[in-house]
């Protein structure tokens, strides 16, 4: 498969990105990054800011390799399209991809679902995305930078 047959099965839509809106993206997964290591928050609150910085590097690298994911299955598609776009291995996407499921519960369902030490491993595996994303826009979109 390609980010080209999701276009063609409507997992995606064609879309023209702009150096302000890798920017944007890399601002709010900077921000997130921060208010994440706030103190007080507690570890569901931590992992879920820290996933929301890393779903945003993903959605640069997106929009950067010229699409947008649909609206079903947002997130999951995001997160998927790091093996077409930075080249993120299958162990990457599938750790970020538990991490989606844990936060769909903890957001929705249950509270005190996640550890210390989980909110820490999606914090430290944001950090990464966002300095993998902003190497291969570098090197494969630098008019983007």
């Amino acid at each position: 498969m390609t980010l080209e047959d999701w276009l063609n099965d409507g997992w995606l839509i064609g879309h023209e990105s702009s150096r302000q809106e890798i920017n944007d993206l890399f601002g709010v997964a900077d921000r997130d990054l921060l208010d994440c290591q706030t103190e007080g928050l507690s570890a569901d609150w931590k992992m879920n800011i820290a996933y929301n910085a890393g779903l945003q590097s993903a959605t640069a690298a997106l929009a950067a390799a010229g699409y947008r994911a649909t609206r079903d299955a947002h997130h999951y598609r995001v997160i998927q399209s790091l093996a077409y776009t930075i080249g993120a291995e299958a162990k990457v996407i599938a750790k970020f991809n538990e991490f989606r499921k844990k936060r769909n519960i903890g957001g929705y369902e249950r509270a005190g679902l996640v550890s210390d030490h989980e909110a820490n491993e999606m914090l430290a595996l944001a950090r990464q995305l966002r300095g993998w994303v902003e190497r291969w826009i570098h090197e494969s979109h630098p008019e983007l930078l």
